[in-house]
């Protein structure tokens, strides 16, 4: 017989194992569903971060309580967890059955209910029904229900309270430790662009160093290129240059004798070579008029 409960209301389970369903209607719009358990000891918290089973954990290390593939049925989409309570450790007082909405509140999720079955009996009819609705239309995470021990059997008992902080917020008021240190999916990741642009802290004073030898560097060549051009003083020990056979004469240094090469201005010339020697014998003829008379 299935037992429609009200908020708040309990129901004894005869069976050891239970499959505990999430349905909803889906639409445009609509929020995703996902279903959660966690395992609390006799302190209403629970005993490790292992005893959260969720989508990024589906499985408790025990193996009786499970996540099981999300359905789409005539009647909507399920999310579905899977618990043996028979088999679960003494020390596991109650699981508590949670619901989180994803990409929106659960105002905007319509015909939410949970529905518990015998899981060892296929296809049997409802053991409960538990119709959730938001209270304050803010909820993003909300305990449907939760199994209790009661004496050596278990209970279920309606609860349908909402978390506005998320399924986050859910798991820290029952003792699972969330790590605040590391970067959430939503941060922005660095542009790799800009990544590329900054040096790393290894290289950071050589960056530094390199970028003030550069503008040193830039400094000194505008001060040479407007600095008025002074002439070298001649050094003693330098070798005069010498021009090549077609080289025009350098001013100040005398050329070697060359047909083709030009005079160097400011240095006498070498006198030309000198004629044959005269005849000893030579004598110049009488001078006057050659007549007697």
């Amino acid at each position: 017989m299935t037992h429609a409960m009200p908020k708040g209301s309990n129901v004894p389970l005869g069976a050891t194992s239970i499959r505990a369903v999430l349905r909803w209607t889906p639409g445009a719009g609509v929020p995703d569903v996902d279903a959660s358990a966690l395992l609390l000891g006799s302190d209403g918290r629970v005993r490790a971060d292992e005893d959260f089973v969720f989508y990024n954990q589906p499985r408790h290390p025990s193996g009786f309580v499970r996540l099981l593939p999300k359905k789409r049925t005539a009647e909507g989409l399920t999310d579905t967890v899977q618990a043996d309570v028979g088999s679960l450790d003494a020390s596991v007082d109650q699981v508590v059955l949670a619901a989180s909405s994803d990409g929106g509140t659960f105002s905007g999720v319509p015909d939410l209910r949970i529905v518990l079955y015998d899981a060892a009996v296929p296809d049997g009819e409802p053991l409960a029904v538990f119709d959730v609705r938001a209270e304050t239309g803010e909820e993003t995470a909300v305990i449907c229900g939760e199994l209790y021990r009661r004496g050596d059997g278990w209970k279920f008992r309606a609860v349908g309270q909402g978390y506005p902080t998320g399924l986050i917020g859910l798991a820290t008021a029952f003792g699972i430790s969330v790590d605040d240190s590391e970067p959430s999916a939503t941060a922005s990741a660095p542009d790799p662009a800009t990544q590329a642009q900054t040096p790393a802290p290894a290289q950071a004073q050589a960056h530094t160093q390199a970028q003030q030898a550069q503008a040193q560097a830039q400094t000194q060549a505008q001060t040479q290129a407007q600095a008025p051009s002074q002439p070298e003083p001649p050094s003693p020990d330098r070798t005069p240059p010498q021009p090549g056979p077609h080289a025009e004469p350098s001013y100040g240094y005398p050329q070697p004798a060359s047909g083709a090469a030009q005079p160097a201005y400011g240095y006498p010339q070498p006198a030309a070579a000198a004629g044959p020697a005269p005849d000893p014998d030579f004598r110049l003829p009488p001078m006057g008029p050659q007549f007697l008379s």
